[in-house]
């Protein structure tokens, strides 16, 4: 009979290995290690999110019970409180690092055919308990941590993300991240920074973002508008007055052309998008800030069906480390669902791998029984009184 390996070990291969033994070696985070070695870290936490564990007990418990199955993956059965050590202790980078080799990795395969790279910036907040207030206090509010993402629109995948506490604005994250050179970069009035704008700019990036009500621009030349359409003008516009922050200084969009397009939504509100394309159509670019809400269904799908609303620990290390293995858990579901062929959703297909976690089925099959059992007709059976 043919071997087939569980779920979880197909989905492990997607995994870097020779990579992942590269940054354990450079963080040393195998040093001194005796139980539980960075990789059975990983396996457990990828374990609990894709399971839906929702305690190191039940990760325990749970691998507990397939602890032979463990063996061929090179890893071992957790025990509560080591994994809980790990977790405090173990550079959480290494994970962050990780997905980056992943998600460098998940581009090619999954690419469209598409006139440049869109990318989509955003934020979203996650709440903590009390205990985590020591360095994620986030005054009346509570104990709060930011997911920052930089999500690949064409992919449907993270490209680049970062964790701090809520106290840390939108736009002082942004000014940290790699910027594609010649790619789009859509985002909302939380990265309104005429500075940072500039940058992504000078790297030859489209930008399609809001205007505020408060800013009146100087408009240089209108356009005519097609009758009907949701646009309702379109006009090249500067802006380019005086900003009390600035003091004197030089404005970043001093000698800077934009384009500002008032678009009516469903709801009846206009909204004010702006761009630095003068020459696309007005309705690509009232799309492409339309577009945005593919990360806010991101945000909700990752809420949703993985563990980041209840942490397994409670330091700056430990919540990092698993919201970080959950956007791999993410990134392998993405790739899995690609590499398949899957008819059904990414949704369906994550739901069947939690119900088969550690079973024995094809990973391209999982929405049909598997076959009955044939006895072969030629082997004996001994009937033993």
């Amino acid at each position: 009979m043919r071997h087939q390996n569980s779920l979880l070990h197909q989905l492990l291969q997607f995994v870097p290995w020779h990579q992942f033994e590269r940054l354990v070696d450079h963080y040393g985070a195998d040093h001194r290690v005796r139980r539980l070695p960075t990789k059975s870290q990983f396996i457990a936490l990828l374990y609990g999110q894709l399971s839906g564990a929702g305690s190191l007990r039940e990760i325990e418990h749970a691998m507990g019970s397939h602890a032979t199955r463990l063996y061929h993956l090179g890893a071992r059965a957790p025990a509560r409180s080591t994994l809980a050590d790990a977790n405090a202790k173990r550079p959480a980078q290494l994970f962050a690092d990780l997905f980056a080799i992943l998600s460098a990795q998940a581009t090619p395969g999954l690419r469209r055919a598409t006139r440049d790279a869109i990318h989509l910036v955003d934020a979203t907040s996650i709440r903590l308990t009390d205990i985590s207030r020591a360095w994620a206090d986030y005054e009346k509010h509570g104990s709060l941590v930011k997911l920052h993402i930089d999500f690949d629109a064409g992919n449907g995948v993270p490209a680049n993300f970062a964790i701090t506490p809520a106290r840390v604005s939108d736009v002082a994250m942004a000014r940290s991240m790699p910027i594609e050179p010649g790619a789009t970069y859509v985002f909302d009035l939380g990265y309104y920074d005429f500075s940072w704008w500039r940058k992504v700019h000078d790297a030859g990036c489209r930008i399609v973002t809001r205007l505020k009500s408060n800013t009146r621009p100087r408009v240089i030349e209108t356009r005519a508008v097609e009758p009907g359409s949701p646009v309702v003008s379109d006009r090249i516009i500067a802006i380019d007055g005086r900003l009390k922050s600035a003091r004197g200084a030089h404005h970043p969009l001093a000698d800077m052309t934009l384009r500002e397009i008032a678009v009516v939504i469903e709801t009846g509100k206009t909204l004010r998008v702006v761009s630095n394309d003068l020459d696309a159509p007005a309705c690509e670019i009232a799309a492409l800030y339309k577009a945005r809400w593919q990360v806010e269904l991101f945000f909700r799908w990752v809420k949703q069906n993985l563990k980041i609303k209840r942490f397994l620990g409670t330091s700056e290390n430990a919540v990092k480390a698993q919201i970080a293995v959950a956007l791999i858990a993410f990134l392998l579901i993405r790739m899995a669902h690609h590499a398949t062929s899957f008819t059904a959703s990414l949704l369906t297909f994550a739901r069947l791998i939690r119900a088969n976690l550690m079973h024995r089925r094809p990973l391209e099959n999982l929405a049909t029984p598997p076959p009955p059992i044939v006895r072969a007709p030629l082997q004996k059976e001994l009937h033993l009184c």
